[in-house]
């Protein structure tokens, strides 16, 4: 039997031993709150986490006692956002948005035609509603009535450009949306949109500017020749032509332009033509089986491909591989053998079965 003056004494080293502890300031977590929030708290005081406005509870406890150990115990609260309702479709318009949660904002605008009758931006509120209501997009007689009351005076014209297409809605002026398209003088090259808009400040959008727009003389290639018209200063839109000596071959277009960047759209240039070397070879040339001596009797044109035939002596079937001419060189694939028109026992790649 235990006696009772043990028991007192072991009592009163418990006490002693837990005497000032206490509970340290709890953890924050994020979104929530914490009352009363204190440095240190005694055993046996409570504490309640509550989520912020515009966040939720998910799991975990709320109320925490300060045990006699002086430790909080674990806590998983978690405090999530609010969502907001579905908002991601607006009739004849468009919804910008991240997330529908709180606190964010979304936006809208409406297409061509329409116009937003309401807001045109709303937040995820605290209680998860949208604030302003969501707008909606409308064409109504308010719209008519706004686009006869808006007009444009007739647009100037940008130096060095002329009206294409121009036809005023209101007498000589222009009511709200009409649009009018220049084009620049011969010769001018045009920076900026052709086409300019009457706006709802009764105004034009940014007219475009022509500006005279000057190119080099071509050069010439080695081996070619180049025509251009005979004047003084080479302008925006004029136009030369290239060509090449016998035996080369034109690499580019035929005919150049002057851009509005001040060079040439394209600087072709002349490149020979390949000397065949084989006397004896069927070869593939656009699909067909030719023979190569006669199909290319005066040479190879720069960028011409044939595909000569190699046999596989294991399978004893043949393939295919395919050369260039390359400005004047062509390389004979090396598994093509030439057989000399003595070996008449042997059997040339092309008569062989394909692998």
């Amino acid at each position: 039997m235990v006696s009772p003056v043990l028991i007192l004494f072991s009592t009163f080293l418990f006490h002693v031993a837990i005497a000032g502890r206490t509970c340290p300031r709890p953890d924050d977590l994020p979104f929530s709150t914490v009352v009363p929030l204190k440095a240190a708290y005694d055993p046996g005081e409570q504490i309640v986490y509550s989520c912020k406005p515009g966040y939720v509870s998910r799991g975990g406890m709320r109320r925490f006692t300060c045990p006699l150990t002086g430790m909080w115990p674990i806590n998983t609260l978690k405090c999530i956002p609010r969502v907001c309702p579905f908002a991601g479709i607006l009739e004849n318009g468009a919804v910008r948005y991240t997330t529908f949660e709180y606190p964010n904002t979304i936006s809208f605008t409406c297409n061509p035609g329409f116009y937003l009758n309401g807001t045109n931006s709303a937040k995820c509120t605290e209680e998860g509603n949208w604030s302003p209501e969501l707008p909606s997009c409308a064409q109504t007689s308010f719209k008519i009535a706004f686009r006869s009351t808006v007009t444009c005076p007739p647009p100037p014209v940008p130096k060095f450009a002329t009206l294409k297409t121009y036809k005023p809605s209101a007498g000589n002026n222009s009511l709200y949306r009409d649009t009018a398209v220049f084009e620049c003088l011969p010769h001018h090259a045009m920076f900026g949109n052709d086409t300019v808009t009457c706006t709802a400040h009764g105004n034009w959008t940014e007219l475009p500017e022509c500006k005279e727009v000057k190119c080099p003389f071509p050069s010439r290639p080695d081996n070619g020749f180049v025509n251009y018209p005979a004047k003084q200063v080479l302008l925006y839109k004029d136009k030369a032509t290239f060509g090449c000596h016998d035996t080369y071959t034109l690499d580019g277009p035929e005919e150049v332009e002057c851009t509005r960047a001040g060079n040439w759209s394209a600087q072709p240039s002349c490149k020979a033509t390949c000397k065949i070397s084989i006397k004896k070879a069927t070869v593939l040339y656009q699909g067909e089986r030719v023979k190569i001596q006669e199909q290319f009797k005066n040479g190879m044109k720069h960028g011409d491909k044939v595909s000569f035939f190699c046999k596989n002596k294991e399978k004893k079937c043949s393939y295919t591989e395919e050369a260039q001419c390359i400005d004047g060189t062509i390389e004979i694939p090396k598994c093509f053998k030439e057989h000399s028109s003595l070996a008449f026992w042997k059997t040339d790649a092309w008569d062989v079965k394909a692998c």
